[in-house]
């Protein structure tokens, strides 16, 4: 089956064949049609199948079939949970929409508004968006949804799981019940189906993928080692083993800044995003290491989600997530679009529960592999990680520090940070 058998206009077809795709992916084989014929879609796929343009291609085309006056307010709005994921879309509506005579914008939070106002209050035909920064327009009257004929629920599992819900309630309330509604999420939770039974009318349902599985082309390692020694040792797998370019995962804002500044002390070129960072700060980080001049991104979960880096070659998990679904999510990154990719795992002894969840959730056991002169001392602990309201981990109050004479002994020739000649070697990669 090639893209011309999906009932795509001549220009779209264009755009898709500029891109070098010929082939589309399961998504988008059952996608495309059902939203060309206007059905209501919930769709479940990993990430890296093809998602976006799997609702973009059939957007567009409905819009540039519309005849008549130009509209001065959206007839599609797709909502997405993170600035990045908005940015994001906005580009592959971009591209795939130049050769058809539609006017789109993007809204989001973290950047001066005025610009956006005026860029809506010209007139456009599709709008992507935040939820918060909808409102806002919506609350100055900058923006209608009255005339909204398509609605996107993009990553809907992520806007659940960040409390999006009474947004999303807000702004459905202003948009026609007689609409079409498309829902794509990475998973089919219960909290999904109760969502979709109360919005999509009669929807076809797409699950490409077995429930919570992860990309069949990542290969998955752990490697177990001290808390106090993840650090040194990402350095030395990224150093010695020659990584071109790594997204390293931390739980928390505080421990993504800190990770960072230590890897930038050995020679590495890195860049953080996380919240606290402003969009201008976070969508320069982004640029940079998709250009190669930042070799190491360390990130959030939330800053990280819908990332989209072409043949990204690893992933690493410096800290275990929480929520065991988080980690399919963070691997998911890698091993996209048909391209091979890795995902490490740091593994440090009282992380095992979270593990044991992880493994529980894939229905698998990870290969463990540990890295000479990095072997663990800590024991595997029963207990879990404390979590906090970030998600951040630390030690439980009643375990006490070890002290220098507690501390068992490495074994002889283990490097205990990072030496001089790994350290040049770093610093002229």
């Amino acid at each position: 089956m090639t893209f011309s058998n999906l009932g795509l206009r001549a220009e779209l077809l264009r755009a898709v064949a500029d891109q070098g795709y010929e082939t589309p992916t399961p998504i988008q084989q059952q996608a495309i049609p059902a939203v060309l014929q206007r059905r209501d879609v919930m769709a479940s796929a990993q990430t890296g199948t093809g998602k976006t343009a799997s609702f973009t291609l059939p957007v567009l085309q409905r819009l540039s079939e519309g005849t008549g006056k130009r509209r001065r307010q959206p007839r599609a709005l797709i909502l997405t949970p993170t600035r990045e994921l908005a940015v994001q879309v906005s580009e592959s509506v971009s591209t795939y929409g130049k050769y058809v005579p539609l006017k789109t914008a993007v809204v989001y939070g973290g950047v001066r508004i005025g610009p956006q106002m005026q860029k809506l209050q010209r007139g456009i035909d599709l709008l992507v968006a935040t939820p918060g920064r909808l409102l806002d327009h919506l609350g100055q009257g900058t923006c209608s949804l009255a005339e909204v004929e398509t609605l996107v629920l993009d990553e809907c599992d992520r806007m659940l799981d960040m409390g999006f819900i009474h947004d999303i309630r807000k702004i459905l309330a202003q948009i026609p019940e007689t609409r079409q509604t498309l829902l794509f999420s990475a998973t089919f939770s219960r909290q999904i189906q109760d969502l979709a039974r109360t919005l999509l009318n009669d929807p076809l349902q797409i699950e490409v993928a077995p429930r919570n599985t992860t990309a069949e082309r990542v290969e998955q390692v752990i490697h177990p080692v001290d808390r106090q020694r993840k650090r040194e040792l990402l350095s030395h797998l990224i150093g010695f083993q020659n990584w071109p370019q790594v997204l390293v995962f931390t739980r928390t804002k505080h421990g993504a800044n800190r990770l960072a500044e230590q890897l930038a002390r050995d020679g590495l070129k890195t860049a953080a995003i996380h919240g606290n960072k402003s969009q201008a700060a976070r969508s320069r980080a982004l640029s940079d290491f998709k250009r190669g001049s930042v070799r190491v991104l360390v990130a959030t979960d939330i800053a990280a989600r819908g990332l989209d880096i072409d043949r990204l070659p690893y992933v690493v998990n410096f800290e275990l997530p929480n929520v065991p679904e988080d980690y399919v999510h963070r691997i998911g990154r890698t091993g996209r679009a048909g391209s091979e990719g890795r995902a490490i795992s740091l593994v440090c002894g009282e992380e095992y529960p979270l593990l044991k969840n992880i493994e529980r959730l894939l229905k698998q056991q990870l290969n463990q592999d540990v890295v000479p002169g990095y072997e663990p001392t800590e024991p595997m602990r029963s207990v879990p990680i404390r979590r906090g309201r970030n998600g951040g981990g630390s030690r439980r109050p009643s375990q006490r520090r070890r002290s220098n004479s507690d501390r068992p002994k490495l074994r002889s020739g283990a490097p205990t940070s990072v030496t001089p000649k790994l350290r040049k070697r770093l610093h002229s990669a």
